[in-house]
């Protein structure tokens, strides 16, 4: 089993490695969806039957504390987690299919900057999440993994 990227993150922040959360961590590292607990716990049952649902849960809580992994509220009414990025980006959400794409702008980026500065403020962080559907005939493809 080679080392993921997020288990070599909870090792540098000091976290304990169990050979469950070591498979929890491989699955979120390997997963372009942002899955919610009930598929991370699907995927990692598949590795390791003797995975919990508890198990699952309290992993990405701790996971989420260290800020290793990011928690996203899609509005679909369940909690998804991806790793936490080292670049910034954006995310829109197909509401038909839940599919989410990561993607980055730098015209986004800029106009969000100068809103904050015309409204007297300096912009210090923020998250952006579009909802949308397909428009019919274009070319959107659900086989293209996210970037």
């Amino acid at each position: 089993m080679n080392t993921s990227t997020i288990e070599e993150l909870c090792m540098q922040k000091g976290l304990r490695m169990t050979g469950q959360r070591r498979v929890i961590a491989q699955v979120l590292d390997r997963a372009f969806d942002h899955p919610d607990v009930e598929e991370l716990y699907r995927r990692s049952v598949a590795i390791d039957e003797k995975i919990s649902i508890a198990t699952v849960y309290r992993t990405v809580k701790l996971l989420e504390e260290f800020d290793i992994i990011e928690r996203h509220d899609f509005r679909d009414g369940r909690s998804r987690y991806e790793p936490a990025p080292e670049d910034h980006h954006d995310h829109l959400i197909d509401l038909k299919s839940g599919k989410v794409i990561e993607f980055t702008s730098e015209e986004i980026e800029k106009l969000q900057v100068e809103i904050a500065r015309k409204l007297g403020f300096k912009l210090v962080d923020h998250r952006l999440e579009l909802y949308g559907v397909p428009i019919e005939g274009s070319k959107t493809s659900d086989s293209e993994e996210p970037e």
